[in-house]
């Protein structure tokens, strides 16, 4: 199903997107680096989280079609 979104909706989701995109890579880089077992649980759950959340945005700006001013 396509939706019709404003253009500056459209570059809120990508806005997010790209956060999303900068949070996973923190998460997985950081899953090396400690050592605490309960820390690293959390950043899988994060990162699970995320990639569903970033999967989800995908489809959303996938199956968008911009709006035209006036219409």
């Amino acid at each position: 199903m396509t939706s019709n979104y404003a253009l500056h909706e459209m570059l809120e989701v990508h806005e997010i997107a790209a956060f999303k995109t900068i949070s996973l890579t923190k998460s997985k880089t950081m899953q090396a680096l400690v050592s605490d077992p309960e820390l690293v649980e959390i950043l899988k759950q994060d990162v699970l989280l995320s990639t569903q959340q970033l999967q989800e945005l995908g489809e959303l700006l996938s199956n968008a079609t911009v709006q035209e001013v006036g219409t």
